[in-house]
Formats: structure tokens, C-alpha cells, sequence
């Protein structure tokens, strides 16, 4: 009896990029530097979709960005 679906894809690489852009992006846009973490969340954007991921990591870092962001006009005002 053969099987009505084909199999499922193959595991992705150990390399996993994605999840070290993503992590990247995550730390430095809440630490200290949003717009390099901008890029990493940019990069993890990327390679989430040329590999075929979900992009969660990514959405995740551009929100952190987002709020050093604002956490650094809050500050600039403030002072």
C-alpha cells in the first residue's frame, strides 16, 4: 500500500543561522545597540524565508528594536 502524501522534507542543517541572527538581534536591539540589532533581524528576516522558516525570531528582534528605540528618545528627553 503506498503512502497518499509525499515525505516530509529533510532536517535543516546544524548551521541554523536564522536562530543566531534572530538571538543577535534580540540581545543587542534591548541592550545597546538597536540599529546593528536592525540588521541581525534584518538577516535572520532573510534567512528565514530563503530557507523556509517561520520568521518568529525575526519579528521578535524588530520588536526589541523597537522598543530601545523608544527607550532611547525616553531617555534623551529625560536627561
Amino acid at each position: 500500500m503506498s503512502e497518499p502524501y509525499p515525505p516530509p522534507p529533510a532536517a535543516a542543517p546544524s548551521n541554523d543561522r536564522t536562530t543566531l541572527w534572530g538571538v543577535l538581534g534580540i540581545v543587542i536591539g534591548l541592550i545597546c545597540c538597536w540599529p546593528l540589532g536592525l540588521v541581525f533581524a534584518f538577516l535572520s528576516f532573510r534567512d528565514a524565508r530563503r530557507v523556509g522558516k517561520q520568521p518568529t525570531l525575526a519579528y521578535i528582534a524588530f520588536a526589541c528594536c523597537a522598543i530601545g528605540i523608544v527607550w532611547n528618545i525616553i531617555y534623551a528627553f529625560r536627561r
